[in-house]
């Protein structure tokens, strides 16, 4: 699917101001994911093996060596068993993950492991994850990113512009990022869990939007609290009001705290409901995790089986 990029929009303070965020109706709506329907057998096979094309299959440890990283690279390439491909009928779609999601220092590795493949490397920038290096430091990393073949750029937003409802600031540091990104796509990551209260999170989803960003991203992993159903649903209706106004799509990524297959089926399930068949894409919509791709190949085993082999078979390090 082509998607023409968001090239963003001046900032409209007024747009940004009026941005309601109703935070016991969004829980209300939240708490019906995944209750009013369910996915079973072969239906529920096919949103895993969808779910396994949104993963950005993710290491981000200060252990990190080329070693592990050739091996999550692998594993991108094939994230599925190819018998149990077979079995579902798929053996020869080539199913890979979204991404491969690393630290500057190993994206060269990434680069030439994933060579051929298609799947692009995304890096994490700007100083993650608390984003307070220098300013003028986070600009230069994300250009030297690029430069080492970076195609996604996850940059951090200061949280502190949106504490202190500076939008100006918010916009500013934005747009900047985003054009020392170039062709590279900017991801966005709001910290949710940091910033105070949900209508802080669809303010800052908009402006983060307003200026260029490609897709908006809920949390590092790092915080106390990361992906929530509420959260999404926050940052997916500021996305949609975005769209309507201006017609761009922009893309989502929930990260941290998404380890379960249920809890894949139920992120799916509230963007399909909310915003379409469109974003059930890796070109729109990806998860953020390292873990959640090991859970889904021990549930398409059991669909495949009928039995679930020990977890630590499915885990990568």
């Amino acid at each position: 699917m082509s998607i023409e990029r968001n090239p963003g929009t001046e900032l409209d303070l007024d747009w940004v101001d009026c941005t309601p965020a109703n935070r016991s109706a969004i829980e209300r709506r939240a708490a019906t994911i995944g209750t009013r329907r369910s996915v079973k057998k072969e239906w529920q096979a096919a949103w895993l093996l969808k779910a396994v094309s949104c993963i950005d299959l993710t290491t981000l440890s200060g252990d990190d060596t080329r070693a592990r990283v050739r091996r999550l690279c692998a594993k991108a390439r094939q994230p599925v068993r190819q018998d149990l491909l077979d079995a579902l009928g798929v053996g020869d779609a080539g199913l890979t993950t979204g991404a491969v999601c690393v630290y500057h220092e190993m994206i060269e590795t990434a680069v030439e492991a994933l060579e051929g493949s298609g799947i692009p490397v995304a890096a994490v920038s700007t100083g993650f994850p608390a984003g307070l290096s220098p300013y003028h430091l986070r600009i230069k990393e994300i250009e030297e990113s690029v430069k080492a073949g970076a195609q996604e750029i996850d940059i951090v937003i200061s949280r502190r512009h949106v504490l202190e409802g500076n939008w100006q600031a918010l916009y500013d540091e934005t747009r900047e990022m985003r054009a020392a990104c170039g062709d590279a796509h900017l991801k966005t990551i709001l910290a949710t869990g940091e910033l105070g209260s949900l209508r802080n999170v669809a303010k800052a989803s908009k402006v983060c939007m307003m200026a260029g960003a490609d897709f908006i991203k809920t949390s590092t992993g790092k915080e106390a609290v990361n992906a929530t159903l509420p959260v999404s649903l926050t940052m997916i209706r500021a996305l949609r009001d975005y769209g309507d106004r201006t017609g761009y799509k922009i893309g989502y990524k929930p990260a941290g705290g998404v380890s379960k297959a249920k809890d894949a089926l139920n992120y799916l399930m509230l963007v399909k409901e909310e915003l379409g068949n469109d974003w059930l894409s890796p070109d729109l919509f990806r998860f953020g995790a390292s873990s959640l791709l090991g859970d889904i190949e021990r549930q398409l085993e059991h669909h495949v089986t009928g039995r679930y082999s020990a977890g630590f078979r499915h885990a990568m390090g």
